[in-house]
């Protein structure tokens, strides 16, 4: 059983170590939230494009990782 986590603990951040690296950077800095600028049709529609779809996979699979880990390390699975 523990063998078996240990497998999906290793899948979860490997997939987990893409979708991160699949997210773009954040390239408004200083200043353009100064001037203003940042303020296009994607940061409108945050919810529906694909950064929002990877942020959420990287949350669900930082979250599953975290509780597999969490598992491993405690004394229920043997």
């Amino acid at each position: 059983m523990k063998t078996a986590f240990v497998i999906v603990l290793l899948i979860i951040s490997v997939i987990l170590a893409i979708v991160v690296m699949m997210q773009e950077g954040k390239e408004g800095g200083l200043t353009s939230s100064i001037s203003g600028t940042n303020e296009t049709y994607w940061s409108k529609n945050k919810g529906k494009s694909k950064e929002a779809v990877l942020r959420k996979i990287t949350a669900v699979l930082g979250a599953l990782y975290l509780v597999i880990a969490l598992l491993l390390s405690s004394k229920f699975i043997k």
